[in-house]
């Protein structure tokens, strides 16, 4: 087992991976940008060492720097985290090369399963269906014939990356020419890649993903389904497990087709194979991640198995802890992506400092974070600043203590989309499960986030900073609001609200 492992991220995936390391007895490496010198990460690591100005591009995507840095430290094994090295296999090769572990698939399957275009040839090869598209990158020129060839709409999408990032629709051909120029500059951006491919897109289905594990010696298991369609310009807002819409035969036809399709390309360690799933329970093959998945807690909570600690022993040369006959589902998850923006205002990025902060817990309550109080949100990176995750027995339970959790959590000094998974999850559509991958435009479209959402904010935070900067010594009778707990500010929020 490894001594010291690097992690190649921030925020809370890279906390998430030093808690795992920590509860192996491994050595933990943070690195960090300008940005990020006072992070969570950073503070939690056994050690830490810069690697550059703020702009990604020149710290969490400069592999060079990151593998010299984990030579300094004596490092023996990388792990990427999600987005930016983590699906690159020129990294993952210069590790290899230089004697250090990549803690994710070979960079030989990152390269035919990671690159999108690559992964779909292969899934046609394996007998996977896959939405009609292309299957190489293309040119500007290309793109616009593939798109009529395809028939319109369709999506263009980046092929070195995920998250929702690099991804446009185009609806007419008048919309192509700036869903290219916007999607290779976002794959640029995000992922060093500005190469781009074209799939016909489809209205009305379901995205639903498989996780798997793959081991050095031939074995591979599926986790079940996760359920992905909430989402928003294509960025997964809220994710469950098991889904509402899969029955068992579907489930053991997807799990059986993402094992095919990793043996296929030799798959290693932790991947998702994504599905887009019509209203006949017909799918057809999206992509294979090659990572963790942001929200691969909602596995872990239903499975019970911790995948971090999964993907350091596959890389570690261990066997599966697993085999498929062993896995078990308990219960039903449910994951809150929570993002430093303003749902009031087109979801601008809010950065700032965090001056309160009040977490929820209780049962079945889990966050992943990565900021604490008196922190700084940068404007460089993701917004993204925890995963609220919340279990149940059934999907009733799972989301009654969400929405529990939801009104116990309270962050202030920047905005948050806290307000706005409040009102999802009480919208009659989600609570019966009749959910689509356009679902949150269209709810989006029909207004129901409105300005008085942000007025019953604005008296949250009002009172919350009375309680703030009152006098530790003043008595409890100094007035009504002297005496009431952020808790209950929150209560006559949401009584504002209705």
């Amino acid at each position: 087992m490894f001594k010291k492992i690097l992690i190649a991220n921030r925020g809370e995936i890279a906390v998430r991976v030093i808690r795992a390391c920590r509860e192996m007895g491994i050595g933990s490496v943070a690195v960090y940008s300008d940005a990020d010198r006072a992070a969570l990460h950073v503070r939690l690591a056994d050690e830490a060492y810069p690697i550059g100005p703020a702009p990604s591009a020149q710290s969490y995507l400069n592999g060079d720097r990151i593998i010299e840095t984990a030579k300094t430290a004596r490092a023996e094994a990388i792990h990427p985290g999600y987005g930016f090295l983590s699906e690159n296999p020129e990294f993952a090769l210069r590790c290899e090369q230089g004697g250090l572990i990549f803690i994710g698939p070979s960079s030989q399957a990152i390269r035919a399963m990671g690159g999108k275009t690559a992964a779909r040839s292969l899934a046609t090869q394996a007998k996977v269906p896959v939405v009609p598209g292309t299957t190489r990158d293309l040119t500007d020129q290309e793109v616009l014939s593939a798109a009529k060839e395809i028939g319109l709409p369709v999506l263009i999408k980046a092929s070195a990356g995920g998250g929702g990032k690099g991804m446009r629709i185009a609806s007419t051909e008048g919309d192509l020419a700036g869903a290219i120029r916007t999607a290779r500059s976002e794959a640029s951006s995000s992922f060093g890649n500005p190469a781009i491919y074209v799939e016909r897109y489809l209205a009305g289905a379901r995205h639903i993903e498989i996780q798997i594990l793959g081991d050095g010696k031939g074995h591979v298991v599926h986790l079940g389904e996760r359920d992905c369609s909430i989402q928003r310009r294509h960025q997964k807002v809220i994710e469950e497990a098991p889904s509402p819409f899969v029955d068992p035969d579907l489930r053991r036809r997807m799990g059986e087709a993402a094992v095919k399709l990793a043996k296929a390309a030799g798959y290693t360690n932790a991947g998702t194979v994504e599905f887009l799933v019509d209203s006949a329970r017909n799918f057809y093959f999206l992509e294979l991640n090659a990572r963790l998945q942001v929200e691969h807690p909602v596995t872990e909570m239903v499975t019970g198995l911790d995948l971090v600690k999964e993907q350091i022993r596959i890389a570690a040369g261990e066997p599966l802890s697993v085999r498929q006959e062993e896995i078990q589902f308990r219960g039903h998850a449910i994951e809150c992506r929570i993002y430093a923006e303003d749902p009031f205002s087109n979801f601008m990025p809010s950065p700032g400092r965090i001056q309160t902060l009040r977490s929820p817990s209780g049962p079945g309550i889990r966050i992943d974070s990565g900021i604490y109080e008196g922190c700084e949100v940068p404007i460089h990176y993701d917004p993204l600043v925890s995963k609220l995750i919340a279990w149940g027995r059934d999907r009733n339970e799972a989301i009654r203590r969400m929405q529990r959790a939801l009104a116990e959590y309270v962050i202030l000094g920047v905005k948050t989309t806290i307000p706005f998974h409040r009102r999802i999850l009480n919208d009659p559509q989600v609570l019966a499960g009749q959910i689509h991958t356009q679902f949150l435009e269209e709810w989006i479209a029909k207004g129901l986030v409105g300005a008085k959402e942000g007025l019953a904010e604005i008296a949250l935070v009002a009172g919350a900073l009375y309680l703030h900067t009152r006098k530790p010594s003043a008595p409890a009778s100094a007035g009504p609001a002297a005496a009431e707990s952020l808790w209950k500010l929150a209560a006559r929020r949401d009584a504002l609200r209705r």
